[in-house]
């Protein structure tokens, strides 16, 4: 296991100078990876249609490298589990133009060093009002919510991307026996801080807006936070546990990060 940056919510962290590369792998995912115009000014990059941990790192070092060394005419990077979509100036340049690009980009991702990942560990009051869904996944899979809790606890999640609002992180590594679908209505409302399951995904509710996932508790802290570095407290590559607290531990803290 690499030891990357080790952070609680709300303290303070370091980064090692740990890093890694998969030269074949890399060379792989160069010569597989699947290029589709997504728009008129649009171009998806797809490493694969399954959610896996080696096309998060091919995304990843595209990404990277792509930042650290940016082409004139792309706009936009938005990483998604296995896929890189690169918004461009439909003005300036076309999807045959930026694919040439692209493959040359790829030709080097051996070349790229990911830092080690950032730890994360997020507190979460379980249960009752702060995980109002929380009996409803029990008797879905036939377990009790301490056992529930357990699971989600016990897991390391990563970081696959961010989207759906600011500071959203669409974390996967859920167990196997909390695997369950959206709600069939979605929920006007969810609380800021809500922790939700859908599918094999976990998540964290930045702010309160609609939503369909499945919330099984509550953390008091700030996902997102306009006066700190970074404004999301999660980024991409993270690995993130989530720590059980009570509901007075709940009060405290949300007293003293207010």
């Amino acid at each position: 296991m690499i030891d990357g940056q080790t952070r609680k919510a709300g303290g303070t962290s370091t980064r090692s100078d740990v890093g890694y590369t998969f030269a074949s792998m890399d060379k792989f995912a160069a010569e597989c990876a699947r290029f589709q115009p997504a728009s008129d000014q649009s171009l998806l990059i797809a490493f694969g249609s399954e959610i896996s941990l080696d096309a998060h790192q091919q995304v990843m070092k595209l990404l990277r490298l792509l930042q650290s060394e940016p082409v004139a005419g792309v706009r936009n990077l938005h990483p998604a589990y296995c896929s890189l979509l690169v918004k461009f100036d439909a003005l300036r340049m076309g999807h045959d133009e930026v694919e040439a690009i692209l493959r040359e980009y790829l030709a080097r991702l051996e070349e790229v060093k990911l830092p080690g990942p950032r730890r994360v560990e997020i507190p979460v009051c379980y249960g009752r009002e702060y995980g109002p869904d929380l009996e409803d996944v029990c008797a879905l899979h036939g377990i009790s919510p301490t056992q529930a809790v357990e699971q989600h606890s016990s897991a390391t999640y990563l970081v696959y991307f961010l989207g759906f609002v600011p500071g959203f992180a669409y974390m996967g590594g859920l167990a196997e026996g909390l695997v369950t679908p959206r709600l069939a209505t979605p929920r006007r409302k969810v609380p800021a801080g809500s922790v939700g399951i859908a599918g094999n995904q976990t998540g964290v509710y930045p702010f309160a807006t609609p939503g369909g996932w499945r919330v099984i508790g509550r953390t008091p802290v700030a996902m997102f936070r306009a006066d700190r570095d970074g404004l999301s407290l999660l980024s991409i590559g993270d690995r993130v546990r989530f720590a059980p607290i009570s509901a007075e531990r709940f009060a405290a803290l949300e007293k003293e990060w207010a």
